[in-house]
């Protein structure tokens, strides 16, 4: 295909653009962490990853596609001098497992622990251009819980900067949402979300 400015004018970004920072975060389930949305500072839209299974035969090897699996998710907090959303993590991650008598405080089923999480990524404009800033995509988090919080950086040194730390999550699965309505229900995107394959 010959290069023409014009062709990618009218059939590249004609959106102008995702900008990754117009984005969001939400815990829901866990006590405390309203916060979030406002000083969460950085994340990722989750990977999509598919395991690869090497079938030989007669000295050569076809791929056929193995098992899912769902990677780490991380997200970068700015701490202010309340320590809140510092405070429920390590609040959250001692109910799991207590620092002094190494017992799960939570209760005995991971319910008890598991919460749910949401990224949202928006339009420069809202959505199909309307102002009420709707999320254009967003990725929710099924069954959440964080396994590492990272330590905070002291140092005289240090100035003219805010305190951050990362938060490590596992959870079991995410899944797409197309869009939210005014009442938090979701439709999800059902080109992923389906049960068959067209080709």
């Amino acid at each position: 295909m010959a290069f023409n400015i014009n062709t990618f004018r009218s059939q590249g970004l004609v959106g102008g653009g995702a900008r990754p920072s117009l984005f969001d975060i939400e815990i829901a389930g866990y006590p405390g962490l309203e916060k979030l949305r406002f000083v969460a500072r950085s994340s990722q839209i989750p990977a999509m990853s598919i395991g690869s299974i090497d079938v030989p035969y007669f000295g050569r090897k076809i791929k056929l596609a193995g098992d899912r699996t769902f990677a780490d998710w991380s997200i970068t907090v700015m701490n202010d001098e309340d320590f809140k959303i510092r405070a429920r993590f390590e609040e959250w991650s001692n109910k799991m497992n207590t620092l002094i008598s190494n017992v799960n405080a939570a209760g005995s089923s991971p319910a008890d622990y598991k919460c749910t999480a949401i990224v949202r990524q928006y339009s420069k404009a809202g959505k199909s251009g309307d102002t009420s800033s709707k999320p254009i995509r967003s990725y929710r988090f099924v069954g959440i819980f964080p396994t590492q919080i990272d330590a905070i950086n002291l140092d005289w040194d240090t100035v003219n900067s805010i305190e951050t730390f990362d938060v490590t999550f596992s959870y079991d699965w995410w899944e797409p949402v197309a869009d939210e309505n005014s009442t938090g229900a979701v439709n999800y995107d059902t080109t992923i979300i389906g049960n068959g394959f067209n080709k």
